[in-house]
């Protein structure tokens, strides 16, 4: 996520509510009485569909919303952009309530401002893919030549260059979910929403999919809505993931969040078949490097070393991460020489990991280490470290389960 999340949020979604049904606003106290979507639709035959959605999305982050169908994850991005409308509530973007646009003002806002991509492609069978992808040019009245350069462009960021002149019925469903989100990505509107965008393709489709999307999101910084009813995909792409369950906003959070801290027991039984080492990165479950050792002489880096709980401590320079020093080794040195140069002193080598790495790459490592291992970014500054007790606390709902045994014995 950009450093525009700090801002006032682009989207933003104040207590909003839809029942479907002949007289949904007579049927509200109901809903703010608290009854359950199940009692309201057997006394008044009308349907929940949200009840007190209260959101904000940032600009350029990519926000997934799930749950199990009839959640209302797709009754919810159809309020983004008005092909449903709210029983009440407020759906703001850039500070403009949405709901206030007359028909002209909304017809804009939607060929600008926001661009979606469907489930089963939404592609127009009789045109070709470069007038599929350039359609959405075309209704803004774009000049032909324009738009045409910009859609060959799109094409080719897409992986899909030389097939401008097939039809959809020639293109397998993963290259006609890529000419859909070429033409989303066409029109240069800032918002895309992507409903159940991948969940028609085979699965090894829908990786590559969810992979293109990450990297053209950090070239492109759009503000994405994403909704999946797949907590292994939210997990994948998302920067922050919201849950719904009958209409009801259940959690919401980064993916770390969910995974480690679910709200209640819903989301947990969403949780608790995630394959953890490979949906967390070491950054998400490291701790902070508590004891560096930073003293020129042998002497002062023992003194260092008393002032701190522990018997052993990283040595870090201006080069960065050294290796590891213990207490015992020093006080032996100091015997000798106080005023010796700590970088002639012999630190216990140890490879630090990064902070990017999934867990499940680093398992053997921690698991053999008799230190927590130092945890660096990309620059090799020492940011963490990671621990084999803390790494077997947070694997261990995963890996005590009775389906994952055999990978239980693994680790240990």
């Amino acid at each position: 996520m950009n450093n525009d999340s700090l801002k006032e949020p682009l989207i933003q979604i104040r207590d909003l509510y839809k029942v479907f049904g002949k007289k949904p606003n007579k049927v509200m106290p109901l809903v703010k009485e608290g009854l359950s979507k199940d009692d309201i639709l057997a006394k008044t035959g009308h349907t929940v569909g949200l009840k007190a959605i209260n959101l904000d999305i940032h600009k350029g982050e990519i926000f997934v919303i799930m749950g199990l169908s009839g959640s209302g994850k797709s009754t919810l991005i159809r309020h983004f952009n008005r092909l449903i409308d709210p029983t009440e509530g407020q759906i703001l973007v850039e500070g403009i309530d949405v709901m206030q646009l007359n028909t002209k003002e909304l017809e804009q806002f939607r060929r600008n401002k926001m661009a979606m991509v469907f489930q089963r492609f939404g592609l127009m069978p009789h045109k070709n893919v470069l007038e599929n992808v350039a359609y959405g040019l075309s209704v803004q009245g774009v000049d032909k030549a324009i738009r045409n350069a910009k859609a060959k462009e799109w094409l080719e960021t897409v992986g899909l260059s030389g097939y401008e002149a097939q039809y959809p019925a020639q293109l397998s469903g993963g290259q006609q979910q890529r000419v859909g989100l070429a033409r989303a990505l066409c029109t240069d509107a800032e918002i895309l929403l992507m409903d159940e965008a991948f969940s028609a393709l085979d699965p090894l489709i829908r990786s590559e999919m969810q992979d293109q999307l990450i990297e053209l999101q950090k070239k492109l910084h759009k503000t994405i809505i994403f909704i999946t009813h797949d907590l292994d995909e939210a997990l994948r792409i998302g920067d922050r993931i919201a849950i719904l369950k009958d209409g009801n906003l259940v959690q919401v959070g980064q993916p770390v969040d969910i995974l480690l801290n679910p709200a209640d027991d819903y989301v947990e039984a969403f949780v608790k078949d995630v394959n953890r080492p490979r949906a967390l990165t070491v950054e998400t479950v490291m701790k902070p490097p508590a004891y560096r050792l930073t003293a020129e002489t042998i002497g002062e880096a023992l003194k260092q070393m008393k002032r701190i709980p522990a018997n052993y401590a990283y040595y870090v320079t201006d080069e960065g991460f050294q290796g590891v020093v213990c207490q015992e080794a020093l006080e032996d040195a100091v015997k000798t020489d106080k005023d010796a140069l700590m970088e002639d002193f012999k630190v216990e080598e140890m490879s630090p990991i990064s902070q990017d790495a999934l867990l499940e790459s680093i398992i053997p490592a921690t698991m053999e280490s008799d230190f927590p291992l130092p945890v660096v970014d990309s620059e090799g500054d020492l940011q963490g470290e990671l621990s084999r007790t803390h790494l077997a606390g947070v694997l261990s709902d995963f890996y005590t389960d009775d389906a994952d045994n055999s990978d239980s014995q693994k680790l240990n």
